[in-house]
């Protein structure tokens, strides 16, 4: 057997999800008996079968992604409960199984996942994907790319109907219909102070399920980023937003401002000042990417 080939079915037996029991199945994927498949490839010793040493492979491979999961999503965690929670995980790790050589890119299909099986999350849905988006803009943000800064002096010269701004590829814009930053935030913090203690721990899981059951409907706007290697929640205006987004789309700074203001309720007195105020925000926290010089991309 080639080493391709023996690679790719070690991964599928590997992969294959466990039992209830947690356990590894006895059929492979594709019918066949497991037994027969660990033997194909599998030497046994004096003490275990082949079965037996795949097994070891099989359950810690879930339990490791399981957990990695677990990490990565308290907050949809907070929102589902425990049984729920752990439903999800195991359904979407079967469909969406790591690709990637780190456990970071686990829950990059999550969101659009969650969309298309409304069944797991039931009268919760609109809220749980939007936590899932949140909490993969958070993974993003924390050690998605970052360019040098442009300068505030850059933007002061610039002539407004050419330039076109680039922002950071580690920033994400959410359009969310729940304020879940702050249920985020509540959760992070608990996690924070919890120690080992069963009652600790089940009055925590009591004290999420009545902040999510309070939780209303209402729309809110994010930038997800990081500064000074710390990941931040910024709310921001409709119209903040909209240009934001507007200049990620390759607008340029006179189209994307004009575009979003001749629908925006605020006054046009304010509007210039407010403007001007949300740059010198965004510059101060290197929102705008320099774009690189000619010859010089990679």
């Amino acid at each position: 057997m080639k080493l391709l080939a023996l690679q790719r079915r070690m991964a599928r037996a590997v992969m294959a999800p466990l039992t209830p029991s947690e356990r590894m199945r006895r059929t492979a994927p594709g019918g066949r008996s497991m037994h027969q498949l660990a033997a194909s490839f599998i030497k046994p010793n004096d003490r275990l079968t082949s079965f037996e040493r795949l097994e070891i492979y099989n359950r810690q491979y879930w339990f490791r992604v399981l957990s990695s999961f677990a990490e990565d999503f308290p907050g949809l965690r907070a929102i589902l409960g425990d049984r729920k929670f752990d439903a999800v995980a195991k359904a979407y790790i079967t469909d969406c199984p790591s690709r990637s050589f780190t456990l970071r890119n686990l829950g990059s299909r999550l969101p659009a996942w969650l969309e298309k099986h409304p069944r797991f999350a039931g009268s919760r849905q609109k809220l749980a994907v939007d936590m899932t988006h949140l909490e993969w803009a958070e993974i993003e943000a924390f050690d998605g790319a970052s360019g040098p800064a442009l300068s505030a002096g850059h933007l002061a010269v610039a002539e407004p109907a050419k330039l076109r701004l680039s922002l950071q590829p580690h920033i994400s814009l959410l359009a969310l219909r729940y304020p879940v930053d702050d249920l985020l935030l509540k959760v992070r913090k608990e996690e924070d102070t919890a120690f080992a203690s069963n009652a600790f721990a089940e009055r925590r899981k009591r004290k999420h399920a009545a902040v999510v059951a309070r939780l209303k409907p209402a729309a809110i706007f994010l930038a997800v980023h990081c500064h000074d290697e710390s990941v931040y929640f910024r709310r921001l205006a409709r119209e903040e937003f909209e240009i934001l987004k507007a200049l990620r789309d390759g607008k340029t700074l006179q189209r994307a401002i004009e575009s979003v203001m001749r629908r925006s309720p605020l006054a046009p007195a304010e509007r210039a000042g407010m403007v001007q105020h949300w740059f010198h925000t965004w510059a101060s926290f290197g929102w705008f990417a320099a774009r690189p010089a000619p010859g010089n991309r990679r």
